[in-house]
């Protein structure tokens, strides 16, 4: 029954991306878009293409999971969607184009192309950053997924924009089969195009055609990242001088990775981790750390398989191990948390008030720990039962429990003092 409504709706969103595309004037067509879609890693590519694009001095929308940025002001994206629906990007674009915006980057997932909000677009190239395990019981297969995702190299194809390009990632399998998109450029990136990698927990380095490039964002994902926004780049005519200046100076990413940094003695870290791989590859990128793990897991009622795989990364990996609420929309936070407990050999700390489990972690680490919140990065709310919204930031609670918790210590050094 589920899938028959979702089926009988499809219509109305071709209907509707069609209709808003025509009522905005195709703004896309005068414009170089670039979209960006993958399991993961969208966000990040986006934010560095922007700021290359930016450096090379073209004026440049981004419309992304984190922000959208229309050539005057960058807002946050509070839809809970990467690619909101309703005729949104059109009159993105339209807005982009009337401030005066060359370029745009567009962040495309499975859902908004299965709703056709990708028509319209236009795509000059498209990168495709990989594909994991994810809405798997959305879209029954792994297959179906790729399926999905692959009706936007579809839509490239029927692009009238000359020329055309896929970017992918050739360590990927399914990024081998966008490869094979029929369009005039196929430009694949791979981790061995970064020699000299070298992966602090302050950031990566590597060479790429002699060309070095640094930027503080840690893990080896970070590397893949930067080629793909090297290669895109590349194909807008940007130098690589220029994109290796770019992304030395880019300060963060939000919810990705991102230090919070109240002057304690540990590190804290926010980030949107809510896949099993991701979140192995955030705890990699902290090897030399005692790690105090904070995460739930995000979205009740899908995605149930990867719960306990979750927690059982986070039991080998963490010292610590807090279980919370993440997105439970109409499911139990509890059930939930009890899913991801189930292959734990130790027994978490399960304190289902998010601000209360990640106060206790932040008062649980010692000097020299990282701390690691997961699951929501720049997520703007917290989902309950009957379409309840509960505004949110993770990396805002981390700072204000970092005072708390400043003034918490400042107090017991005195009350220890007056005792003695």
């Amino acid at each position: 029954m589920k899938k028959l409504r979702r089926a009988l709706k499809l219509p109305y969103h071709y209907a509707l991306a069609v209709f808003a595309a025509v009522r905005y004037g195709f703004p896309a067509r005068h414009m170089t878009v670039i979209g960006v879609t993958g399991t993961k890693g969208k966000s990040s590519v986006s934010d560095m293409l922007l700021a290359i694009l930016t450096e090379a001095g073209h004026k440049t929308a981004l419309s992304g999971t984190i922000r959208f940025v229309d050539g005057n002001e960058s807002k946050p994206n509070l839809t809970k969607m990467s690619l909101p629906g309703r005729g949104f990007i059109q009159r993105f674009l339209a807005r982009a184009k009337k401030n005066g915006c060359t370029h745009a980057v567009v962040e495309l997932s499975s859902e908004a192309a299965v709703q056709y909000r990708h028509l319209g677009l236009f795509l000059d190239a498209l990168v495709f950053t990989g594909l994991h395990k994810e809405h798997y019981e959305s879209h029954g297969s792994m297959e179906n997924y790729f399926q999905a995702k692959y009706r936007i190299a579809r839509a490239l194809v029927r692009s009238p924009k000359r020329p055309r390009a896929i970017i992918a990632n050739a360590d990927d399998p399914y990024g081998v089969r966008y490869l094979d998109t029929p369009v005039e450029q196929h430009l694949p990136f791979t981790y061995a195009d970064a020699h000299d990698a070298r992966i602090t927990e302050d950031g990566i380095s590597f060479s790429y055609h002699d060309v070095r490039f640094s930027l503080p964002q840690p893990g080896r994902f970070s590397i893949l990242n930067a080629l793909a926004a090297i290669r895109a780049a590349e194909f807008c005519g940007v130098p690589l001088q220029t994109a290796a200046r770019a992304l030395a100076h880019i300060t963060v990413i939000h919810g990705r990775a991102e230090k919070i940094d109240a002057g304690q003695d540990f590190l804290a870290v926010v980030d949107y981790a809510h896949t099993p791989d991701s979140l192995q590859a955030l705890y990699d990128a902290f090897p030399n750390r005692r790690k105090i793990c904070v995460l739930g897991n995000t979205g009740g009622g899908r995605d149930t398989w990867k719960r306990p795989e979750m927690g059982k990364i986070a039991d080998e990996a963490c010292a610590e191990v807090f279980l919370t609420n993440e997105d439970p929309y109409d499911e139990d936070p509890r059930t939930i948390v009890d899913a991801m407990a189930a292959k734990m050999q130790r027994a978490p700390r399960v304190i289902m008030d998010r601000r209360e489990a990640i106060r206790a972690a932040l008062r649980a680490a010692r000097p020299g720990d990282a701390v690691l919140i997961s699951g929501k990065g720049t997520d703007p709310f917290i989902m309950g039962a009957k379409g309840a919204k509960e505004p949110w930031s993770d990396a805002q609670v981390v700072r204000e429990e970092l005072e708390h918790l400043k003034h918490f210590r400042h107090e017991q050094n005195g009350s220890d003092a007056r005792r003695s």
